[in-house]
């Protein structure tokens, strides 16, 4: 029997005996799916406490996370099917479920502006999903265009027009074997500054969209809430919420377990955003009552089984073994054939481990420390502009480049998102403010850290920062003491009344990109003149000879960005 269809079974085997064991042992291996589980972790709602569901065989739901154009990165889509056509043999019914960032972040997202993956997933036959913050990295247009194109529903509680009313449905209702099980969708508030602020604006810089975003995450769990009250009235048994929140505190207030503990009614939480792996977590909502806590990872890392069975018992599992391929795969081969031509084009060479992870730790650094693909990516910025500071942000820098040929699509993977260079005119105060926001976290992760090109400074984290944003995270202000010192232009100290020449991408410095607002109306001398792949290209072959050498040996970086802690 194949492989992933005896996970399948063991899977089945694990759930369906959990209810009635003492505590029940499994792994992530090919012939055990699930970690450990005791068996108080059951929930079970009040409807079905007295008398079955009626129904012969559980009711799966298959859901993935943060899955980033990795159409066959470890497990891939053929994979994802597969599982779900082996459940379907077993006599199960199955609903296939998306929780965000599926269309961004490879090389078949980038060139196809995300149809390829809406492609597949009409092919992989989900049945609902929600936007995560990348959906709307081909701009807002694009993305409803390609909302329209796909066979499922997008649900989201919180994504808001001008007129306060939800874009999608807040949430969908699916009757299986009788059993009514709602979906609501719920995006991160921070979609705004972790996509690009302006694509949620209107010529005239006005926002007319919005997450229901403030700081103490009330208008949060207000919409979430009424949505989860609204789908209960309509005849849910069931609420699984489909969010792209995280766990991370960057996060907060508006985290998966922040939701969770505000609101009540939401039987099982699948989460995305923060690319963790929860099997299952319970955390207690408003009234006291445990709620599931899941997240698959990354890239199909895993694929997570929620199971409703006759009793009324929800159970949540990860697999995450290979097996065979499904008839997806045929529509996966053709995009891949597509782009394969292009993407393993050699056009450069690095004798150097270009990086964003720590090499001791094997920990990403890239946003919130200096590395050596971060140097390279600001330099190249400052070299094909011709600007006087250059600036690239972390979360633009999405893996490490290992030594050796360099291909075209390696550089796409580093940079994936399409963004285009620009260059303005700063002050050095405005600067000043930017390397404010971009410490104010550190040591934690923020995906606007800055890396530089044409700077050298200090980032002292013994002072508070007094940063000051806005509900969306937008910068205001520096209201007190400042962590970053010693900042040097070349050879001279920064001078804050002096204009300068700053070179980075329309993401940062024209549509306020990870909450980068002191640039928004600033002089632009350059345009949108390159496509960012093509600048880091461009600058390894024509300013370094088609070769990254010992210059960037170091991964830590080139001692631009000096951390006292």
């Amino acid at each position: 029997m194949k492989k992933l269809y005896a996970i399948v079974l063991s899977l089945a085997l694990v759930l369906s005996l959990a209810a009635c064991a003492e505590k029940t042992s499994v792994s992530q291996s090919a012939s055990e799916v699930t970690k450990e589980t005791p068996a108080s972790a059951e929930t079970k709602t009040e409807t079905a406490e007295d008398k079955g569901l009626g129904i012969d065989k559980d009711i799966i739901v298959l859901y993935v996370n943060d899955v980033h154009c990795g159409i066959d990165d470890n497990l891939g889509y053929q994979d994802l099917v597969t599982v779900k056509n082996a459940y379907e043999r077993l006599g199960h019914k199955v609903l296939l479920v998306d929780n965000g960032d599926a269309i961004q972040g490879d090389i078949v997202g980038t060139l196809s502006k995300g149809e390829a993956i809406i492609n597949i997933m009409n092919e992989a036959g989900f049945d609902v999903a929600v936007p995560g913050n990348h959906e709307f990295d081909y701009g807002m247009e694009r993305f409803l265009e390609l909302t329209g194109k796909a066979k499922f529903p997008y649900v989201s509680c919180n994504f808001m027009d001008k007129d306060g009313k939800p874009v999608f449905d807040a949430y969908k209702i699916k009757e299986v074997s009788g059993v009514k099980i709602a979906f609501v969708g719920i995006c991160t508030p921070k979609t705004i500054t972790s996509s690009t602020p302006k694509y949620f604006m209107n010529d005239a810089g006005e926002y007319i969209y919005s997450f229901c975003q403030d700081e103490s995450g009330e208008k949060l769990y207000e919409a979430v809430q009424s949505a989860v009250d609204a789908a209960r009235a309509e005849g849910a048994q069931y609420v699984f919420a489909l969010a792209h929140l995280g766990t991370e505190d960057d996060c907060a207030p508006w985290t998966s377990t922040d939701v969770i503990l505000n609101t009540t009614g939401i039987d099982a939480v699948l989460d995305g955003h923060s690319h963790s792996v929860w099997q299952e977590e319970r955390i207690k909502n408003k009234e006291g009552k445990e709620v599931i806590l899941t997240s698959t990872g990354t890239k199909l890392a895993n694929i997570g089984v929620l199971t409703l069975s006759n009793s009324g018992i929800i159970r949540t599992g990860l697999v995450d073994d290979k097996g065979e391929t499904a008839s997806v795969k045929a529509t996966i081969d053709e995009v891949k054939a597509q782009n394969e031509e292009l993407v393993n084009t050699v056009v450069a060479h690095t004798d150097v481990d270009l990086t964003i992870t720590d090499p001791k730790t094997g920990e990403r650094m890239v946003r919130s420390n200096e590395t050596n693909l971060g140097d390279l990516c600001a330099d190249a910025y400052r070299a094909m502009s011709g600007a006087d500071i250059a600036f690239v942000n972390g979360g633009g820098v999405r893996v490490s480049i290992p030594a050796g040929d360099i291909t075209y699509g390696d550089i796409i993977k580093v940079h994936p998102f399409g963004n285009q260079m620009c260059v303005i005119e700063a002050t050095g105060a405005e600067i000043l403010d930017a390397l404010e926001m971009s410490a104010a976290k550190v040591p934690a992760e923020f995906g606007g850290f800055l890396h530089v090109s044409g700077l050298k400074y200090t980032i002292d984290t013994k002072v508070e920062s007094t940063v000051v944003t806005d509900d969306s995270k937008i910068f205001v202000e520096v209201s007190g003491d400042r962590r970053v010192k010693d900042v040097f232009v070349g050879d001279e100290p920064i001078d804050p009344e002096k204009t300068y020449t700053l070179a980075s991408h329309d993401y940062m410095l024209k549509n306020m990109g990870d909450g980068y607002s002191m640039f928004a109306d600033n002089p632009v001398l350059q345009d949108c003149v390159m496509i960012d792949n093509q600048v880091l290209i461009n600058y390894i072959v024509d300013v370094l000879g088609g070769n990254v050498g010992e210059d960037y040996k170091d991964p830590y970086g080139q001692g631009r960005i000096t951390i006292l802690e």
